[in-house]
């Protein structure tokens, strides 16, 4: 079972979110705030910023929370000021995990996820210590059971993926970053459904670990996935056996 794909236990993650509704609207909120203030208000002209709206729209986000969001990047509400920063580090096990977060004051945000790191056995590193075990890819996953595998498979290397891969429930379909939304669009027109479409960071290699290390792993994951700031958290760990 790989570690890096946080949709091998889609439905495990999906009730965990409906639990804590009010923190995933302030993420998104944070993430369309920023995508709109850098490529501006428009989605169809802002890639980033359609696809944080649709992440809004998958888990029921309100229209006001959406456009209110959007306001305070072209200067139609006040608030605070959100940028986007890497923080890296290892885990039980030697696990690498890179944390992408949207903070306001970055001595803070860092303080907080070193406590977490120190408290679960990892270390917090320095800029770049893992960065390069991953690389940017954009993602798309599809529910395994509703569809033919193969015929995905083709689908997706037709439009112009360079990599499928069946993990656990879902099949992922890896994209370069800037075919992204074309392979998006054709296989949407196909009739395919994603459970999730986001650029991503995918995991070069795994590290194998035991199973005895699984539980302080995730735990650190799930502590740090909790931090306001934190939008994504990615590692590279694969369980033994």
């Amino acid at each position: 079972m790989a570690g890096h794909s946080k949709w091998a236990n889609i439905k495990h993650k999906k009730a965990k979110e409906d639990a804590k509704r009010g923190q995933v609207f302030t993420k998104i909120g944070r993430k369309i705030t920023v995508a709109a203030k850098e490529g501006g208000s428009d989605p169809e002209a802002n890639v980033k910023l359609r696809l944080a709206i649709d992440e809004a729209r998958a888990v029921n986000m309100p229209n006001d929370n959406i456009e209110r969001a959007i306001a305070r990047a072209v200067g139609g509400l006040e608030g605070a000021t959100y940028s986007e920063v890497f923080y890296e580090g290892y885990g039980p096990g030697g696990v690498a995990i890179m944390l992408d977060t949207l903070t306001d004051n970055r001595n803070r945000t860092a303080g907080e996820v070193r406590h977490r790191f120190s408290k679960y056995g990892g270390n917090l590193g320095e800029s770049g210590c893992v960065a390069w075990m991953f690389e940017r890819r954009g993602l798309l996953v599809v529910e395994r059971g509703s569809v033919d595998e193969d015929e995905v498979m083709l689908q997706a290397l037709e439009a112009g993926a360079v990599d499928v891969v069946v993990d656990g429930d879902v099949i992922e379909v890896h994209t370069d970053p800037s075919d992204f939304m074309t392979v998006k669009e054709e296989l949407e027109g196909q009739g395919l459904a994603f459970l999730g479409a986001e650029i991503s960071f995918i995991p070069q290699n795994t590290v194998k670990i035991e199973e005895d290390k699984v539980e302080s792993v995730e735990r650190l994951i799930e502590l740090l996935e909790e931090l306001d700031e934190v939008q994504e958290v990615y590692s590279n760990y694969e369980v033994e056996g």
